[in-house]
């Protein structure tokens, strides 16, 4: 399932590698769109050609065994923010697709794709969702197989840890939750009246970043609490993972959007609202992951003192692999 999944991801993610590519040649050419100047269409997609050519390598990587042998920090980084940007949309493209079928128009456009030609429409399609469905399916059986201490057992096996910043971060992360489900629900706090406000497809991204940044604080506050205890480990250290991710990652690619404003883009927020929560987001992602890959640390550290050398461990992590795929 990793191999096939890996595989399925660099595949898709190739074919909208190949869409790119083709709009950066005619952008060059001088066939670039009418609201957006030639270098700054230009250079916003040369940026998805390195983010897609690093999410076809990363799929190689899941897939492939030597990929097991490849330094720990690249695999990590970019796992998470590949995983942050494509896994949490799968809800919100699966919910915006059954509305689509009864008819409800989202408004939404997106990429410079309402224009472009039916293949170009249907290889970045297929490029996000298989994506995104293979990084949902590799990435946890990677991580799995190469650290099984992170995500074997239950969560009530470790001891509690917690700190001032983990807590400050999920309370963060907890007004950030309520605010964009505040504007997904059709609230006005902190919108520019004289900006276009967020049509139905801007509000379910809006649900969709409050409820990932929700689980993200449950996540951590299981892993750190240690409640419920008989809850499986590998639930909210996936979770945690995907919902730090996400709240880095796309954050991480608004801040700039916000700041530059390539082809004259603005949000329906006051730009220093935008600017204040993407860069909080971004800071609250980092500390979510800090705080699980200390959870999985200590927690490591300690089953190997309860265990002596560790064979103990070893032997009944090898067993669970083999009874729980």
């Amino acid at each position: 399932m990793r191999r096939l999944a890996g595989y399925a991801a660099a595949l898709s993610m190739g074919l909208y590698l190949v869409v790119k590519v083709v709009w950066v040649t005619a952008a060059l050419l001088g066939d670039a769109p009418d609201d957006f100047g030639t270098a700054d269409w230009v250079v916003l997609n040369a940026v998805t050609v390195v983010m897609a050519v690093t999410g076809v390598a990363l799929g190689l990587a899941l897939a492939q065994r030597r990929g097991r042998r490849l330094p720990a920090v690249p695999v990590i980084f970019f796992s998470w923010v590949g995983a942050g940007f494509l896994v949490p949309m799968l809800p919100y493209a699966l919910i915006r697709s059954v509305l689509g079928a009864f008819g409800a128009d989202s408004g939404g456009g997106g990429d410079g794709s309402d224009a472009a030609p039916r293949w170009e429409t249907v290889f970045i399609t297929i490029g996000f969702a298989g994506m995104a469905m293979g990084l949902a399916v590799a990435i946890p059986i990677y991580l799995r197989e190469r650290w099984p201490r992170a995500f074997l057992g239950r969560v009530g096996d470790g001891q509690a840890l917690s700190s001032p910043l983990v807590t400050a971060a999920m309370v963060v992360a907890g007004g950030l939750a309520l605010l964009w489900c505040h504007w997904a629900l059709g609230g006005t706090l902190g919108l520019d009246p004289a900006r276009d406000r967020w049509d139905l497809d801007g509000r379910l991204l809006n649900a969709s970043s409050g409820l990932w940044a929700l689980v993200g604080v449950w996540s951590l506050w299981a892993l750190t609490r240690r409640r419920p205890r008989s809850l499986r480990l590998w639930i909210p250290t996936a979770l945690a993972f995907g919902a730090s991710g996400s709240l880095f990652a796309w954050s991480a690619w608004k801040l700039p959007m916000v700041i530059l404003r390539p082809g004259g883009f603005v949000t329906a927020e006051y730009t220093l609202i935008a600017v204040v929560e993407h860069a909080l987001s971004i800071g609250v992602g980092l500390a979510l992951m800090a705080a699980l890959l200390r959870s999985i640390s200590t927690e490591d550290v300690a089953r190997r003192a309860a265990d002596g050398v560790g064979v103990k461990f070893d032997r009944d992590s090898r067993k669970e692999l083999a009874e729980d795929p």
